[in-house]
C-alpha cells in the first residue's frame, strides 16, 4: 500500500511539472496576413527554419491583410500579444511608426539588394515588388503603356483594382497615380472610372475575377506572371510596363516594444533576411528577395524583371497626404 501511495504521489508530481516544463520553451507570437501564414505561403518554411535554430515555438496569428494587421495592433496597443508584426509595407510604415509601438531592430542589415538604400531603424525588409497591371497576351496583344493610354481605350475595356482602405496593393495604386501625376491625379481617376469593373476588398478576389475572364487587366505586381510560369507552366500572362514608371512596395517586419521576447524577436527579424529564409520568398510570396540569392532566383523573375523606370516615394509625403489621396481617388470613382 505504501509503495502504491508513493507511486501515485510521484506520478502526480510529474504530471504537475509538465505544464511548467512546457512553459520553459519560449513562444514567439507573430502577427501577419493570411496568405503569409498559409500552407502555400512562406510562413511554414520560415517557422520551421527558425524553430530549428531558436529552441522556441513560433505561433502565427493572422488577419485578412497587412492593413488589418496594423489596425489590430493599433487597437490592442501595449496589451497586444504580438511580439513581431510581419507584412506591413512602406506605404503604411509611417503610420505604424507614428503609433510608437515598435522598437528599434538593432540590426546592421548589411548586404541588402533593394532598389534604394535601406536606413530604417525600426522596420526590416523581407521582400519587394512593383505594382503593375497584369494582362493575358493572347487576348490583349497590344496592352496600354501608360495610364493615359489605358484611359483612351473604349469603355468596354475593363480593369479590376483593390480598395485602398483595406488592401496594400489598392493603397499602392493610389500612391502610384498620385506620385506619377501630382495635381492631375483626380483627372486620371476620373478617366479610369468608365473602365472599372469593380473594386474588391483584397487582391485574391480581384485576381480571381481577372483569371475568370471578367476583366482585361488587374492591378497586381510585375512578378505575378512568374507564378503562372513556375506553378502552372503557363506563359500567357505579362505585366504592362508604363512609361510613367512604377512604384515599389517593400514588405517589412517590426518588433513590438511591449514584447517580452525582445532578443527572440530580434533574432527572428535577422532570420527573415538570411539566405535560408530569402530563398523561400520568390516561389511562395511571389516577390523579389531583399538579398542577392544568385541562381536560386528563378529565371521567370527576370521577365520583365526590374522596370526601366522606378518612381521614388517619400514616406513622409505618403504619411502626410495618403488619406487625402485616397479620398480624392474614391470621390472620382463614385
Amino acid at each position: 500500500m505504501l509503495l502504491s501511495v508513493r507511486f501515485a504521489l510521484a506520478a502526480s508530481l510529474a504530471l504537475a511539472a509538465l505544464p511548467a516544463a512546457a512553459e520553459e520553451v519560449p513562444i514567439l507570437r507573430v502577427h501577419t496576413y493570411d496568405s503569409f501564414a498559409a500552407e502555400w505561403g512562406p510562413g511554414p518554411a520560415i517557422k520551421a527554419g527558425f524553430e530549428a535554430t531558436c529552441g522556441c515555438v513560433v505561433e502565427y496569428e493572422t488577419s485578412d491583410d497587412a492593413i488589418s494587421t496594423l489596425r489590430r495592433v493599433q487597437l490592442e496597443g501595449d496589451t497586444t500579444r504580438a511580439d513581431v508584426i510581419v507584412g506591413l509595407d512602406t506605404a503604411i510604415a509611417g503610420e505604424a511608426r507614428a503609433t510608437g509601438l515598435f522598437a528599434p531592430h538593432g540590426l546592421t542589415l548589411e548586404g541588402l539588394a533593394l532598389p534604394q538604400a535601406w536606413t530604417d531603424t525600426e522596420f526590416v525588409p523581407f521582400d519587394y515588388g512593383y505594382f503593375a497591371y497584369v494582362y493575358n497576351k493572347e487576348t490583349l496583344p497590344n496592352p496600354p503603356r501608360s495610364f493615359e493610354e489605358l484611359i483612351a481605350l473604349p469603355d468596354d475595356f475593363k480593369i479590376v483594382i483593390q480598395d485602398p482602405r483595406s488592401s496594400t496593393p489598392g493603397l499602392g495604386h493610389v500612391i502610384w497615380v498620385a506620385e506619377a501625376y501630382g495635381d492631375r491625379a483626380p483627372e486620371i481617376w476620373a478617366g479610369l472610372k468608365p473602365h472599372l469593373l469593380t473594386m474588391t476588398r483584397g487582391w485574391s478576389e480581384a485576381y480571381g475575377l481577372f483569371l475568370d475572364g471578367e476583366a482585361d487587366m488587374v492591378l497586381s505586381y510585375t512578378t505575378s506572371p512568374a507564378y503562372h510560369v513556375i506553378a502552372d507552366n503557363d506563359t500567357r500572362f505579362a505585366a504592362a510596363l508604363f512609361d510613367e514608371g512604377h512604384v515599389v512596395q517593400v514588405e517589412v517586419a517590426g518588433m513590438l516594444k511591449s514584447s517580452g521576447q525582445q532578443q527572440l524577436g530580434r533574432d527572428f527579424l535577422a532570420y527573415l533576411v538570411s539566405p535560408e529564409a530569402q530563398k523561400v520568398i520568390p516561389t511562395t510570396n511571389w516577390m523579389f528577395p531583399v538579398i542577392d540569392i544568385g541562381a536560386d532566383l528563378p529565371a521567370a523573375f527576370n521577365d520583365p524583371g526590374q522596370p526601366p523606370k522606378v518612381i521614388p516615394v517619400d514616406e513622409a509625403v505618403v504619411t502626410a497626404n495618403g488619406r487625402a489621396w485616397i479620398a480624392a481617388a474614391l470621390a472620382a470613382l463614385q
